[in-house]
């Protein structure tokens, strides 16, 4: 970066300038650029618990669902994505009976 300034070196590298400003200032705190592992949370929801809970209880609520298992109902949500899991319910047309 010597000699160009923050915004030549962004417009060349088609970065922003704010990542150049992080990447110098990591330099200078340790010399290492290397990717970081990423740090994540561990799942909340088991799918294997969460299939047994909606077989066992198949009228329950997201809302309801993610109290049980104490994550919020996006999390159960995507759980029940991830598990292929549907809660669409089938409606039962009825036929008139009228001769």
């Amino acid at each position: 970066m010597e000699g160009n300034t923050l915004e030549e070196t962004s417009k060349t590298f088609q970065i922003g300038t704010t990542t150049l400003k992080k990447w110098e200032k990591e330099y200078k705190a340790g010399g290492d650029l290397s990717k970081k592992p990423l740090k994540r949370n561990p799942k909340k929801v088991c799918s294997k618990k969460l299939i047994e809970y909606v077989r066992a209880h198949p009228d329950a609520y997201q809302s309801e669902i993610a109290e049980i298992f104490g994550c919020s109902q996006s999390a159960v949500s995507q759980a029940m994505k991830k598990s292929k899991i549907t809660r669409k319910k089938r409606r039962f047309g009825t036929e008139s009976k009228i001769l």
